[in-house]
């Protein structure tokens, strides 16, 4: 059995070689020694616009995901961006320490679908003001233990 901490982190090369072999991720992207930039178009569904994506993953950090284009604060026309982190505004796509995505993981099947799916949500909420996408925002306080236990108590009675 193989434990978290046994799970070998993936490489640059090993990661730039996933997203460029994707049949399904496209795009384009730079290695340099230390940094991996990637930039792809996502449209997260067929009625959407076209979004320009910008992922940089430097070694041993996790992903940084920005949108490029269009500016999603022109978008939003002055609302408050939901679910990203700030300065510069990237997409918050999981939850830090929790091991939704780790260096073993890969861009091609966590980061770039998350994007997609983000980016679903981020276009309900521009016509709804209303975030669907769950997860917690920056400055949330995290759910106690007593709620969790509590809803898997739940969920077994059913």
């Amino acid at each position: 059995m193989m434990l978290a901490s046994d799970k070998k982190e993936l490489t640059l090369p090993q990661q730039f070689l996933f997203l460029k072999s994707s049949k399904t991720v496209g795009g384009k992207g730079v290695l340099h020694p230390r940094r991996l930039d990637w930039c792809f178009d996502a449209q997260p569904t067929p009625l959407s616009r076209l979004y320009r994506v910008d992922l940089v993953l430097e070694s041993g950090d996790t992903p940084d995901v920005r949108i490029v284009d269009p500016d999603l604060r022109l978008l939003s026309n002055g609302r408050d961006l939901p679910h990203i982190y700030h300065n510069p505004d990237r997409l918050c796509l999981y939850l830090p320490g929790t091991g939704q995505w780790e260096v073993s993981k890969r861009l091609d099947q966590t980061i770039v679908p998350w994007t997609h799916l983000w980016l679903v949500y981020f276009e309900e909420w521009l016509a709804s003001d209303d975030w669907k996408g769950g997860g917690r925002h920056p400055g949330d306080e995290p759910e106690s233990e007593g709620n969790r236990a509590l809803r898997r108590r739940m969920r077994r009675s059913r």
